[in-house]
């Protein structure tokens, strides 16, 4: 088994109202980025998130990463996701590709269709055909990039592409690593029928029910003429570590329950329903409704984090490489964390626990 890419990833939530709060984070980010590069860390992922205080400040992650092309050398840059519904296909296929120039070609190409109502109502676009118009979009801008520049044509109810080129083209033939993100096992299996990397999380459901998911996404991949070991798994987690679990506690319980209470119900909105629960209260919102001290156990004994000792870190990295995944995403910037336990967390976890 190969070892597990250790990335970051960001929500870029903003635990505060001022606009200096809100600058401060941006800067922060940016601190935190340099620094993974430095030490070796595989990528840095950016969400996009609209119309939610708190958790809507990375709107434009590509500008974002775009800043972070020219700081870097080596880290890989993701976006995760492009909410491919609300885009015009031209202007992704534009900005991926400007993006994988300025970077030298080290983007990660991450999609998805979103998770609020709320987007939806304010992009006007209907929620319940946001597979299709995902799809349709992600066909089209992949049509562009195929092309290379020579002319394409494509109608939809949502957008037209009249017979035009798209330039740049991307530094990555044909073009960047193509991305899924899915907290659901039906949304795996659209993954591996296209044969795409797959962006998941444990925060819903625990690290038991995802493996199980992520065993059925591997074998339709094959199932669907794949070579399930060329396509990557990645979980993002949130993830602090410190010296001691009590450190470890101290530092960070109160930013991630936070972070957990708020998140929890964006991604799984009150009609969210996995056919493998009893009902539509999955594991993660019944945790997050406990006591704090309560919902850490649970959320902890289930990886649905991880704060921790580098001991314990290293049997949670362990035991998230056996279910699957091939990538680790570790969220360390998450609910405010202060900015120097973010950075010894980026340090120890490097030294330490994934030996970088």
């Amino acid at each position: 088994m190969a070892p597990i890419r250790v990335g970051m990833g960001y929500e870029l939530e903003v635990r505060g109202r001022s606009r200096k709060v809100e600058q401060r984070a941006f800067e922060n980010v940016l601190e935190q980025v340099v620094l993974a590069d430095e030490l070796g860390y595989s990528t840095a992922w950016f969400v996009e998130h609209h119309f939610t205080r708190g958790f809507s400040h990375s709107s434009a992650p590509d500008l974002v990463l775009a800043a972070l092309a020219r700081m870097t050398e080596r880290i890989r840059l993701g976006l995760g996701v492009v909410l491919l519904p609300f885009q015009h296909p031209v202007r992704t296929a534009e900005r991926v590709a400007t993006l994988d120039i300025l970077s030298r070609g080290r983007v990660e190409f991450g999609t998805g269709r979103g998770a609020s109502p709320l987007e939806y109502q304010s992009f006007q676009r209907p929620f319940e055909q946001s597979r299709r118009l995902w799809e349709d979009n992600l066909d089209t801008v992949l049509r562009i990039f195929e092309a290379d520049g020579a002319p394409v044509t494509a109608e939809h109810e949502y957008w037209s592409v009249p017979d035009v080129g798209v330039y740049p083209r991307p530094v990555q033939e044909p073009h960047p690593p193509v991305w899924v993100a899915s907290t659901s096992l039906d949304g795996y299996l659209q993954a591996a029928k296209r044969g795409y990397n797959l962006l998941g999380m444990t925060m819903l459901k625990g690290l038991d029910d995802v493996a199980e998911d992520i065993a059925a996404y591997r074998k339709a991949l094959s199932d669907n003429g794949f070579d399930p070991d060329s396509r990557r798994v990645a979980l993002m987690i949130p993830w602090h570590v410190a010296p001691t679990r009590e450190a470890a506690y101290e530092n960070a319980a109160d930013a991630i329950m936070w972070y957990m209470r708020r998140q929890v119900n964006l991604v799984a909105p009150p009609d969210y329903y996995d056919a493998r629960h009893a009902t539509h209260r999955v594991l993660g919102q019944e945790a997050v409704g406990r006591s704090a001290e309560d919902a850490l156990e649970i959320l902890r004994d289930h990886h649905m984090i991880v704060c921790d000792d580098v001991d314990g870190s290293r049997k949670a990295l362990q035991r998230l490489h056996e279910a699957g995944a091939t990538d680790l995403i570790c969220q360390f910037q998450v609910g405010g964390l202060a900015q120097e336990h973010v950075l010894d967390t980026i340090k120890l976890f490097a030294s330490e626990v994934a030996g970088m």
